[in-house]
């Protein structure tokens, strides 16, 4: 499983010029599945994104969770993360999990992003979507499961 988190002061996104989802101060997370993931990756995810400290304390340090300062998060489905470009121009997604079993990993990992008491708004997977943000720092993370 692959996720890029970034920290945003605000973001949305649209479906046909139409807002499905949007949050204030929190996290856009961009999510792929494999074919090999299990709840166990959901889980660490879970538990790694809603206790990362990389929200600013009151003398200006990274020492907070999105828990802490009672954050958002817009989850968006984006197999693209598992692009394979090592041959010709044109990237390969074979290691991106099947459409029905990827859908039905990122839904649950939603759930349990919810189940910690954060707002989760979400896109449409498979869906083509607008994503708007104002990006806070820059602060931007990139967690694979295969690197834990």
């Amino acid at each position: 499983m692959r996720v890029v988190l970034q920290r945003v002061k605000s973001a949305d996104v649209s479906i046909e010029n139409k807002v499905v989802g949007q949050i204030d101060a929190g996290y856009v997370l961009l999510v792929a599945i494999s074919d090999n993931d299990t709840e166990d990756e959901l889980d660490y995810l879970v538990r790694k994104i809603t206790k990362l400290r990389v929200f600013e304390d009151n003398i200006g340090k990274m020492n907070l969770s999105i828990e802490d300062i009672s954050g958002q998060i817009l989850s968006i489905s984006q197999f693209t993360l598992y692009a394979d470009t090592k041959k010709g121009n044109r990237p390969s997604f074979t290691k991106a999990g099947q459409p029905d079993f990827a859908n039905k990993m990122y839904q649950l990992f939603n759930e349990k992003l919810r189940d910690t008491g954060l707002t989760v708004a979400t896109g449409e997977f498979g869906a083509d979507m607008q994503v708007q943000l104002i990006n806070d720092g820059p602060v931007t993370i990139i967690f694979d499961t295969e690197n834990k």
